[in-house]
């Protein structure tokens, strides 16, 4: 498929907002200020910004070669360049597909907060935090809200890519850096807020450079940048020719690393004013969270900013595996987009309304396991086998079985950039990224 027959980005910045929004998301909004305060702080950020340019850069310029080069999606550009290697494309879509299954339900939270805080009902109510969260968890409206978000992803996607994708991130992109500064404002005025920043900013060297720390930074790296699952494939497709993809790849890193500081910046100074400890997870967005804004002059309005925060966060990225499998049955099934569209949407309809409805308990060859959900097991699989799978796979086939004409020629643009980082790239693909990755993936595994 040749670039002139198929949709592309517009432009160089377009790119660059759609890869971080897909590397954008919940994680890099509560899970990754959390991590930073317990390993270490500011020291934290330093060793995650190494492992960025060891492990998470790496890995997603190899898959932009992949997709740029190709210009096709997961599964069709690996057949293109090794057909044996086209399984490489299915994981890719499986944990694109997997993801779907429970990202949504996340996501929907988000949206039922949104709507909460607007109408009033969040702050109306004589319940706990506590017991409205786990009374939401229990209602039909949890489903609801999940399938009012794969309907707003759906609109986007069904749009195409230039009048949906890339239309859509030059909205929100820009709309969520305005909303995190804003609010990382307006908590500064808070009192006790120097504690926060203390808790998340002050550097512990002890702890910067010991094995859990490292390990937690390189999986946060590698998971937080979208790599591994064919996103960053499918979005490189999309890629025009003179796309800096080294300068890409840098930009969506920083840029996902300054969303992560900036709501550590809003979430600790709040926390600390509040006089509360920093919890990570539901407990901190939609228990936490909320009872700080309750204390706040206009409560419902800053509640409402924050959750649209997230609600933008959890968006950018839905599309960009909504993307993954969309382009799939489109290119490789012969689908219109409408109805390639339609299928991904329904498909990841019918994974949430499991993962919502089941949980069962699993007794078999004497593996007991007890309330296991398919949230669970979607969560479990794409985080600990797939996308470490797919990074591995990708470094080994873009390193050693491809060329290195292959890699060079992709970052510099057949010899119109500069290409002295080539032979320090191609080193790290082949030897230091796989081998990290292998031990992220014997770590999640728990065999050590």
């Amino acid at each position: 498929m040749s670039e002139l027959k198929r949709a592309s980005f517009g432009g160089k910045i377009s790119a660059i907002l759609v890869a971080a929004g897909s590397a954008i998301g919940l994680g890099s909004i509560w899970r990754f200020p959390y991590m930073a305060g317990e390993y270490g702080g500011a020291a934290f950020l330093f060793v995650y910004l190494l492992c960025v340019f060891v492990v998470g850069i790496p890995v997603m310029l190899a898959e932009f070669s992949v997709g740029r080069n190709t210009h096709m999606n997961a599964v069709g550009g690996f057949r293109s360049l090794s057909r044996p290697w086209r399984w490489l494309g299915y994981n890719g879509v499986l944990g694109a597909l997997f993801i779907s299954g429970y990202y949504y339900v996340v996501a929907g939270w988000s949206l039922e907060y949104l709507v909460s805080s607007i109408s009033g009902a969040l702050y109306g109510s004589t319940e706990s935090f506590t017991d409205q969260f786990a009374a939401f968890q229990l209602s039909p409206r949890q489903a609801i809200y999940t399938v009012i978000f794969i309907l707003l992803t759906h609109l986007i996607i069904v749009r195409g890519v230039e009048k949906g994708i890339e239309k859509a991130s030059k909205v929100m992109m820009p709309a969520l850096f305005i909303i995190l500064i804003v609010m990382a404002v307006r908590v500064a005025f808070m009192p006790n807020a120097a504690e926060g920043y203390r808790f998340f900013l002050s550097p512990d060297f002890s702890k910067a450079f010991a094995p859990e720390t490292i390990f937690t930074a390189i999986g946060q790296a590698f998971f937080s940048l979208s790599v591994g699952m064919g996103c960053m494939v499918t979005y490189a497709s999309y890629f025009k020719s003179d796309n800096n993809l080294t300068g890409t790849s840098m930009s969506v890193a920083l840029l996902t690393l300054l969303v992560a500081v900036l709501a550590g910046l809003v979430i600790f100074p709040a926390v600390f004013s509040a006089g509360l400890e920093p919890a990570e997870g539901a407990s901190l967005i939609f228990i936490t969270l909320p009872e700080i804004f309750k204390d706040m002059p206009f409560a419902g309005l800053w509640s409402a900013v924050f959750f649209i925060l997230l609600t933008l966060a959890s968006l950018t990225s839905t599309i960009s595996f909504h993307e993954v499998l969309t382009a799939y049955f489109a290119e490789e099934h012969k689908f219109s987009r409408r109805n390639a569209t339609r299928l991904t949407s329904g498909l990841s309809i019918t994974l949430c309304m499991l993962t919502l409805a089941f949980t069962f308990d699993i007794d078999w060859a004497g593996i007991k396991l007890e309330n296991i959900s398919f949230f669970e097991i979607f969560d479990y699989t794409t985080a600990n086998i797939l996308m470490p799978l797919g990074g591995l796979l990708t470094c080994i086939f873009v390193g050693w079985v491809m060329k290195p004409s292959f890699l060079k020629n992709e970052m510099t643009n057949y010899g119109s950039l500069c290409g002295r980082a080539f032979g320090l790239l191609l080193f790290t693909l082949r030897y230091v990224t796989p081998l990290l990755i292998i031990y992220i993936f014997i770590r999640n595994l728990g065999l050590i």
